[in-house]
């Protein structure tokens, strides 16, 4: 196993954000359901990323020798009425390290923060069939159900995702 870093982006700077940008085309390109089909260039990618954080919204990446192989988000609902609870969104791993333990230690500290948040319910969905839904389940997490048609891809097909949930 690799030696792998995990760092909490509280302002995002300009290595961040190029990295950031060349990981999310590296997980598009690769087929990730992420909300952007390929292909998508280096402009798009960095402006998503200086769109994301923004109150309630926390980012951590993961590092492999200095190296950005990772990402995921935490985002806090806002509201009233849901300040109990919390939805993981973006966990990305770069092709090149799957299956190394990268997005079990992003999920970790992302669940670990939420406690501390206190929140006490998680949310989150992605594509059905995808490997991270082995990865959601090992943690733990319940499936709801299943949209069908929900996200498309490059060649136009639609897929299904599906959505989960744990109580923490």
């Amino acid at each position: 196993m690799r030696n792998i870093q995990i760092r909490e982006i509280k302002q995002m700077s300009e290595y961040d954000l190029s990295k950031l940008a060349l990981l999310l085309m590296d997980v598009v390109e690769d087929g990730a359901s992420v909300g952007f089909l390929s292909p998508i260039s280096l402009k798009v990618a960095k402006e998503y990323w200086i769109s994301v954080l923004s109150k309630g919204v926390m980012i951590w990446i993961a590092e492999i020798e200095g190296a950005i192989v990772g990402t995921i988000q935490l985002h806090l609902c806002q509201k009233q009425n849901g300040r109990h609870r919390g939805e993981i969104a973006k966990l990305m791993v770069h092709s090149s390290v799957r299956r190394c333990g990268v997005g079990k230690k992003l999920m970790e500290i992302s669940e670990k923060r939420a406690i501390a948040e206190g929140i006490s319910l998680i949310t989150l969905d992605t594509r059905s069939g995808d490997a991270s839904n082995l990865l959601y389940k090992s943690f733990e997490y319940i499936e709801v159900g299943k949209i069908p048609n929900y996200a498309e891809s490059t060649n136009g097909q639609l897929h299904e995702t599906t959505f989960y949930y744990k109580k923490l």
